[in-house]
């Protein structure tokens, strides 16, 4: 018999990332075992220019956490699938975006090559593979068919990181890539991302995972010129890190966690971060 039984799966539509997060926290906290496989998780309530809601105590909770035990902070993690930064930079220019960080990228990778060594989630993005359209740039190839063509099939609007050429190898430890693909669906209501995991580290990777998910499927809900109304994220196997749940140094976080939960979904006045710019549409 496997030691990992299979499990129901268990279900989180939450109109805030942070306690659409937490739920999740908190549902492996209260249960025997450190997994739920597998995850569904579906967030909304995002404001005009797409930004996630998220609970400013909760953030700081993980974020100390986090630091303590020597791990990267939400804000790196989520870099990793969008480059927040890069984009404000560019003022709303997508080409720009896209230069920047092709420029910016062997940097990262240097930086960290432990991490980076095999690439970054937005590298692979935008440069899966220089044989493919747009040079591998699979985010211009969605935005560019579906502003530039009518009545496009919604399957075309996906986008790759896994590779089995550079993925497929033997390591016992294989830290890079858990998510596999990505989707952009256009509905009535907007533009629903879709994103699926293999695996997930909810403590060290899971809320940096979500925040640059959402972050990605605003830009990409800005350049399809349409708002941004759902992040689903589908995780096979949802997993607490190495950090035991009678660690001392959780208890700030376990309670941070419970009272978001108990407390009204922040708005915009109690976001984690100030709204970022306006961003005029530029092709």
């Amino acid at each position: 018999m496997s030691k990992h039984p299979a499990t129901a799966p268990f279900v989180v539509n939450e109109p805030c990332l942070s306690r659409a997060w937490a739920q999740a926290f908190l549902h492996i906290i209260d249960n025997s075992g450190k997994e739920i496989t597998p995850l569904v998780l579906s967030i909304t309530g995002f404001q005009d220019n797409g930004i996630a809601v998220e609970d400013a105590a909760l953030r700081q909770a993980l974020d100390e956490l986090l630091i303590l035990k020597n791990m990267q902070n939400v804000e790196d993690v989520a870099y990793t699938i969008f480059p927040e930064r890069l984009w404000q930079m560019s003022a709303g220019n997508r080409a720009k975006l896209f230069e920047y960080y092709r420029l910016a990228f062997p940097r990262y990778q240097a930086m960290n090559r432990k991490l980076n060594g095999r690439g970054l989630y937005f590298e692979r993005l935008t440069s899966y593979n220089q044989e493919a359209p747009c040079a591998g740039n699979q985010l211009e190839w969605i935005i560019s068919q579906h502003n530039n063509r009518s009545g496009v099939r919604r399957s075309m609007f996906q986008a790759t990181t896994f590779d089995p050429v550079r993925d497929h190898v033997a390591s016992s430890q294989l830290g890079f890539p858990c998510l596999q693909h990505v989707t952009f669906e256009p509905t009535d209501d907007g533009l629903v991302a879709n994103a699926f995991y293999a695996t997930q580290l909810i403590l060290k990777k899971g809320y940096g995972n979500y925040l640059g998910l959402a972050r990605l499927a605003a830009f990409m809900a800005h350049e399809m010129k349409m708002p941004l109304a759902r992040l689903n994220v589908m995780v096979g196997i949802e997993k607490l890190d190495e950090i035991p749940k009678t660690d001392a140094s959780m208890n700030p976080l376990i309670a941070a966690a419970r009272t978001c939960i108990a407390s009204p979904a922040p708005d915009e006045s109690n976001s984690a971060h100030a709204p970022r710019m306006e961003l005029e549409t530029t092709t």
